[in-house]
């Protein structure tokens, strides 16, 4: 019989990681900033905001405003956006 708790012991895992990473950015002096899960980073052109499908095949990012990126490199570009605009709005 195979257990069957491995979402569980896996959502465990990244809630300690997540909370060891917060502990040590707050020694540093700077703060762990959460975006939703549902936050569209890998469809957005960083560019200019338009979206678009990315299916999981397509691995470089060609909008119609020229910008051509790895697919990966566009989302984080995304998500270092949408953290600072949480950060400002919050303040």
């Amino acid at each position: 019989q195979a257990l069957k708790f491995g979402k569980s012991v896996a959502d465990n895992g990244w809630g300690m990681f997540t909370s060891f990473l917060q502990y040590k950015l707050k020694e540093q002096g700077k703060q762990l900033i959460k975006i939703d899960k549902w936050f569209p980073s890998t469809k957005t052109c960083s560019c200019c905001g338009n979206t678009q499908p990315m299916p999981m095949n397509v691995r470089m990012y060609v909008c119609s405003c020229g910008l051509n990126l790895d697919r990966d490199y566009n989302a984080a570009l995304n998500i270092k956006k949408e953290g600072i605009r949480i950060l400002t709005s919050a303040e």
